[in-house]
């Protein structure tokens, strides 16, 4: 439906108030795929500044309207004779604004958090030429429950809540759900209505060729000075290195490979097999007693050492601050001095957004989702400094991509599937006692109400000892983690849906795994002491290994955005022994995303053979398979 474009005067910009949510790049990627310029500017932007704008959109954000955290906004952003689109908690701004006039918030009993389908008005401006049932984003807790008068309702979810509403005679939008993600399979559609439908814009708006752009910023933030690039073999440092091979002459271009000790099975050696091929010479390090012996100063307490701590946030920040460190090592030995050398980085827009940085999020209202190890408080200082160059900072994964076939790479490195730097480190559940919660007989009653509601007695729900990370309502989560087993082979349709509806119904969930074996019943509490040590690394890599091979044999490798192997610490009853798990994820933006449904997306020969192989493993007592979409579980569980 994305055909002739309306024509019209006066300004062309599109503003993006940000709210502090974890998509508010996402928003201004599609707009501008739309051939629409948009910026990014800090909520509390006064109205006197945004007259030079043909439209603004208002992003979600993590806390409520009612909140005294709530981020501060000049309310005459209303009274501009603009059109307006809010998102989520731009939506229930607008209600606010609006609570004179019969508008009224509430957190309901039932919260949203996933793919569902709304019932949709066609003759909404949004919906035009829209089918009237819209499969979306939803994810929050706070509900409109009657927008007041001037507005009316044009979309409701299957729960009953308000979806959308709209105000025709002040061109202001409301909706719910992100119609900038992927998860809503329409959302493009619904924002080129707003943009062109209701604000008119040209669409007259293209960007330059983005390798010039990266090559330009690259020579002018550089001078004279020299450059260290870390490369860790993936997509994004390899294209980051392949910009900088085309900007920085030969003598000032500096990239060393660290092997930390937490990469695959002969990462080391394909990494710099694969750099030679593109002409970046690469110094190799061997750094894996220096990294397991490393700790960090957080909040000025020292952390414990890496093979010993069992808290992810510091595990990150330990690993990226002495990627640092291991850096500074190698400026001395090649005689560089420090102030005379820029660090580069192929840190991408979504790192930034899920670490907060006010890089993208310059108004401090993003909540922390997790710290990247190249978003460190020592990168975010060497930063400030004007020590850290990242070329990459305001792409998408899938753009990053489309820039390496640009400048050459090969289809294999190009489309080589993304592998966190911190490496199988963060694909470690630490623990040496199980997650135990006040709400735990609560969580195994509602688990007890949604097995009942499915009336089956195939599946069984338990819930297990540990806890992972997710994001709900655009805030961070950290919480529990629900095993789904089966009576006989799995239904894999039933399993779906029942993960998607468990962290609906219970907040205090944020992932759900099948697992093969006998079925599993209660709270699932037994664990094996976990940290990061050479046999617990041992398992986990020969585990990844077996997958990645299978991934290989039925070209796995592009359907599957990415498939991270998990290394939990629940033993199941086998004394000493660890499990598994296997995270199939679908995404074309790395914001949001999808399980592959094994026998639709992957096949169940391939999923049986990972699925024998890793159990084979020396140690590893089940294996698991995450059936959480993002959100509510994040890409990595830690």
């Amino acid at each position: 439906m994305m055909d002739e474009k309306m024509e019209g005067e006066g300004p062309q910009l599109c503003a993006i108030l940000d709210a502090g949510s974890q998509f508010a790049k996402v928003i201004d990627r599609r707009v501008r795929e739309l051939n629409v310029e948009s910026l990014i500017i800090p909520f509390e932007t006064p109205a006197s500044e945004l007259t030079k704008f043909r439209a603004l959109i208002i992003s979600g954000g993590p806390d409520s309207v009612y909140s005294e955290s709530a981020p501060k906004y000049d309310p005459e952003i209303f009274n501009l004779g603009i059109p307006i689109l809010g998102i989520c908690y731009g939506m229930q701004l607008m209600v606010q604004m609006n609570a004179e006039n019969g508008g009224k918030i509430a957190r309901k009993d039932k919260r949203e958090d996933g793919q569902f389908h709304i019932k949709v008005d066609n003759n909404s401006v949004l919906y035009k030429g829209l089918p009237d049932k819209l499969e979306v984003l939803l994810t929050h807790g706070d509900t409109v429950e009657c927008a007041g008068k001037g507005y009316s309702v044009t979309g409701t979810s299957a729960l009953g809540l308000i979806a959308s509403i709209e105000n025709t005679e002040k061109k202001f939008y409301g909706v719910q759900y992100h119609p900038e993600v992927d998860l809503t399979t329409r959302g493009k559609d619904i924002l080129y209505n707003f943009l062109f439908g209701s604000c008119s814009f040209a669409g007259s708006y293209t960007m330059e060729d983005r390798k010039d752009i990266a090559i330009r910023y690259i020579k002018e933030s550089i001078g004279d000075k020299r450059v260290l690039v870390l490369v860790s073999g993936g997509v994004d440092s390899s294209v980051c290195a392949a910009l900088l091979r085309l900007a920085v002459p030969k003598d000032k271009l500096f990239a060393i490979h660290v092997d930390s000790g937490f990469m695959r099975k002969d990462e080391s050696k394909g990494v710099m097999e694969a750099l030679k091929i593109i002409g970046v010479d690469v110094h190799l390090v061997n750094a894996q007693e220096r990294f397991a012996n490393a700790t960090t100063m957080i909040d000025e307490v020292q952390t414990e050492a890496l093979n010993v701590t069992m808290n992810p946030e510091h595990k990150r920040k330990i690993i990226g601050n002495h990627f640092m460190a291991e850096a500074q090592k190698e400026c001395d030995r090649l005689g560089l001095k420090s102030e005379d050398v820029i660090l580069a980085q192929g840190t991408l827009r979504p790192d930034l957004i899920e670490s907060a940085s006010t890089v993208v999020n310059k108004g401090g209202t993003a909540d922390c989702i997790k710290t990247h190890h190249n978003d460190t408080s020592l990168v975010r200082e060497l930063r400030a400094r004007g020590r850290v160059i990242e070329p990459l900072k305001d792409y998408h994964k899938d753009e990053v991509r489309r820039l390496g076939k640009q400048l050459g790479l090969p289809d294999h490195l190009v489309h080589r599937q993304p592998f966190p730097g911190p490496g199988l480190a963060i694909r470690m559940i630490c623990s040496d006692t199980p997650y135990i919660t006040k709400h735990i007989p609560e969580i195994l009653n509602k688990l007890d109400d949604v097995q009942n509601s499915f009336e089956t007695d195939t599946i069984k729900c338990s819930l297990l000892g540990f806890r992972t990370v997710g994001v709900q309502g655009d805030g961070r989560t950290y919480s529990h983690c629900v095993g789904l087993t089966s009576v006989g082979e799995p239904n894999w349709a039933d399993l779906m849906k029942m993960a998607k509806t468990i962290p609906t119904a219970i907040h205090q969930i944020n992932r759900v795994v099948y697992i093969w074996g006998p079925p599993l019943t209660g709270h699932q509490k037994e664990i094996t002491e976990t940290r990061l040590k050479p046999e617990a690394i041992h398992q986990l890599r020969e585990a990844d290994s077996i997958v990645n091979s299978v991934l290989y044999k039925y070209k796995l490798v592009t359907r599957l955005s990415q498939v991270p192997v998990i290394l939990f610490p629940n033993s199941f009853g086998v004394a000493g022994g660890r499990s598994v798990c296997i995270r199939t994820f679908i995404t074309n933006d790395f914001m949001t995303g999808v399980p592959a449904v094994p026998g639709v997306h992957l096949e169940l020969e391939a999923l049986q053979e990972m699925v024998s192989g890793v159990s084979k493993v020396k140690g590893v007592s089940r294996v698991a398979y995450d059936l959480t979409s993002k959100p509510p579980g994040t890409t990595e569980w830690e």
